[in-house]
């Protein structure tokens, strides 16, 4: 199945009409081709076709589209912000810590060792900017909610997994109707940020892991997995599960990972699995 999703999509749809005529899940905005033949020359030949046009477009299996389990990724997928980056703004030191983060993020550096370096540079650093972080800065990105609150209402398990920290994992988590959620601790002393978290630290393997414990606990098949996120440390589970998204992601996730949105928001996640505008349970 070819899934398209535009801002244009009537006119992407018209530049494609030779693969054949377009099946609508959202008017003007989203709509499938099916087609018989090899997937990636067929990609191709539509992303070709539309190029300079703002459009993603993917090759879906038609069979078992609809997932059973979706694991998401929290910073810059489910929130628009990266929370720590947002503690050292407060902390006065957020381009010092946001180029850490950025080079993380692309996969250029390991993460444990970043989040220790970063963590460390935040000692001191009052409790009450947290809930600053959370009450200031924290926001969802549009469709977040749409997506968990759907896939839950056609029966799927949602997992938040973050190499972020469990204070904004539990609100976020909560906010948006996730089932569950994992993160790392900072440790503080009552007042304030010791420089420390919590050991092991939760990252790329961490997050693996989490999909494949649900995955044995709900009795599914990889193929029965969304996982989306936007950064080097989410592209082991992108890559274990049936659906593999990244979101507006760094360029090594792009590259890799077997579905891509680049323009659309997060309801485009629920148009990549074939539901239609009127199944979408707005939040």
């Amino acid at each position: 199945m070819l899934n398209v999703i535009a801002q244009d999509a009537g006119e992407v749809a018209a530049k494609l009409h030779f693969l054949g005529e377009p099946e609508w899940l959202s008017q003007g905005r989203a709509f499938d081709i099916p087609f018989e033949g090899e997937p990636r020359a067929v990609l191709e030949v539509a992303r070709t076709a539309a190029r300079g046009m703002t459009a993603d477009i993917n090759a879906v299996p038609a069979e078992g589209r609809r997932k059973k389990l979706l694991v998401s990724d929290m910073e810059s997928t489910i929130i628009s912000c990266e929370c720590l980056d947002e503690l050292a703004d407060f902390a006065g030191i957020k381009p010092q810590i946001a180029a850490i983060t950025e080079r993380t993020m692309r996969g250029e550096i390991e993460f444990a060792g970043a989040l220790r370096e970063r963590v460390g540079l935040l000692k001191g650093l009052p409790l009450e900017t947290l809930e600053r972080v959370w009450r200031e800065r924290v926001r969802f990105v549009p469709g977040a909610k749409e997506l968990v609150a759907t896939m839950r209402a056609h029966g799927a398990h949602t997992l938040l997994v973050s190499g972020g920290f469990t204070f904004f994992t539990s609100r976020v988590a909560e906010a948006a109707g996730f089932d569950a959620y994992q993160s790392n601790v900072l440790i503080d002393d009552g007042r304030a940020l010791t420089g420390k978290v919590s050991e092991p630290i939760l990252g790329r393997e961490a997050k693996l892991e989490a999909l494949e414990r649900s995955l044995a606990k709900l009795e599914l098949a990889a193929s029965d997995a969304l996982a989306v996120g936007d950064g080097a440390n989410d592209l082991a589970m992108i890559q274990r599960a049936g659906l593999g998204v990244a979101y507006h992601a760094k360029p090594v996730v792009a590259a890799a990972a077997g579905a891509g949105i680049a323009h659309a928001d997060l309801t485009g996640l629920l148009y990549l699995q074939g539901y239609r505008d009127e199944e979408i349970v707005a939040s």
